[in-house]
Order: C-alpha cells, then sequence, then structure tokens
C-alpha cells in the first residue's frame, strides 16, 4: 500500500520545504523496506499540514494517509492522538480517518534529537556541550521548551555551526539520526513505525 506522510515544519520556502522533505524521508528510510517507502509532505504549518492531510484522505482511495505533528505539549497515559488534538487544536477526526492515521512527535521533532546525543556530538563537532542536555531516556517527558533551550545551550560555543537552527540544522539532523534509538526512548514514534510497517505489507 502506497503511505503518503503530511508532516509539519518547513515554513513556507521552497528551499525549506525541500530540506524538511528530505529530512523526513532520509530518516524513515533507514526504518522500512526499500520497496514500499513512504512519500513526504512537507505542509509548513501545524494548521496546513492538517488541512492538506483532510483534504488528502478523499482525493486518494488507494493511498494510506498519516498527519505527523508536533504534540506541542505532554500526551497524556493512553491517550489517543486524536482525542489530544482535539484537547489542544480542536481537530476533529475525518469520518474516514482512525486512530492509525494520526501521529504525534512528543513534545517537537528537536525531542527526537535527544534519543541520540552521540549524532548531536558528532554533528556539532568541536564546542558541543554534551553535559547541559537533558539526562532522562524517555524524551517525551521532557518539556518543549526545556528541549530548544537545553539544545540552544549545547550549541551555543560550537565552532563551525553556532547556535541550534531549525532549518538550517534540525533536517539534515533528522536525516542522520538512528532511527531505533529514537524508538527506544519514544513510544509515539515506536507506536508509528510499527503501523507504517503493517501498512506497507498491505495489512489494513
Amino acid at each position: 500500500m502506497k503511505i503518503h506522510i503530511y508532516v509539519e515544519g518547513g515554513g513556507d520556502q521552497n528551499l525549506t520545504l525541500t530540506k524538511c522533505r528530505r529530512g523526513f524521508s532520509q530518516f524513515f528510510q533507514k526504518t522500512m523496506p526499500s520497496n514500499c517507502q513512504p512519500k513526504i509532505i512537507a505542509c509548513g504549518s501545524r494548521v496546513q499540514a492538517y488541512k492538506r492531510f483532510c483534504t488528502a484522505l478523499q482525493q486518494y482511495s488507494d493511498v494510506f494517509c498519516v498527519l505527523l505533528v508536533d504534540s506541542e505539549a505532554p500526551v497524556a497515559d493512553n491517550q489517543n492522538s486524536w482525542t489530544h488534538l482535539k484537547q489542544r487544536d480542536d481537530w476533529d477526526c475525518p469520518f474516514s480517518a482512525n486512530n492509525d492515521n494520526a501521529h504525534l512527535m512528543v513534545q517537537c521533532m528537536e525531542s527526537w534529537f535527544l534519543a541520540d546525543k552521540d549524532t548531536l556530538a558528532e554533528f556539532y563537532g568541536q564546542g558541543f556541550n554534551l553535559n547541559v542536555l537533558p539526562k532522562q531516556f524517555n524524551i517525551e517527558n521532557i518539556p518543549k521548551n526545556d528541549v530548544n533551550q537545553r539544545l540552544d545551550a549545547a550549541t551555543r560555543h560550537t565552532k563551525t555551526k553556532g547556535k541550534y537552527h531549525k532549518t538550517r540544522h534540525g533536517f539534515d539532523l533528522l536525516a542522520l539520526i538512528a532511527p531505533h534509538k529514537v524508538r527506544q526512548a519514544s513510544e509515539h514514534l515506536d507506536r508509528l513505525i510499527v503501523v507504517l510497517i503493517k501498512k506497507s505489507n498491505n495489512d489494513s
């Protein structure tokens, strides 16, 4: 089955949208069989991602469509993505969708980087301060503001790249980090990968 992932990110410029699409594509390439790679649609804002996802559900009867956005906040235990999105954004689950169609980066895309600190350190090189990053293993419990502040602090004095920047660094990092490490530290990503592999095997 074909899979399209409508992802939040990339802003509103072609260059940054392309970087977003490439970063997510390279990330998922490491988790999926080569003959059933998902198509990434970089949508810019989270609202635009939701709107394009809803439109795609009506347009493509032969495609499994996925919405992937930041949770922006903690997700309650045993709460599914649509319940969280309804409470936070007042988004309804479309009639033709179910819990397998909506997934969250908890609490933001940058949280995933904290699961692979070795790649972070290698990417930034000299001046990177590993010690200021959060120590907890479950990255989903780290508040979004804390993730961003710690990334800024860890990278502020790096010699070649400077302080973390979402469009200059974020999507390049996404392409480099190890998905298996993120899956171990993020139950929501693990759930997404399980769903994608299931759908790629035409098990609906």
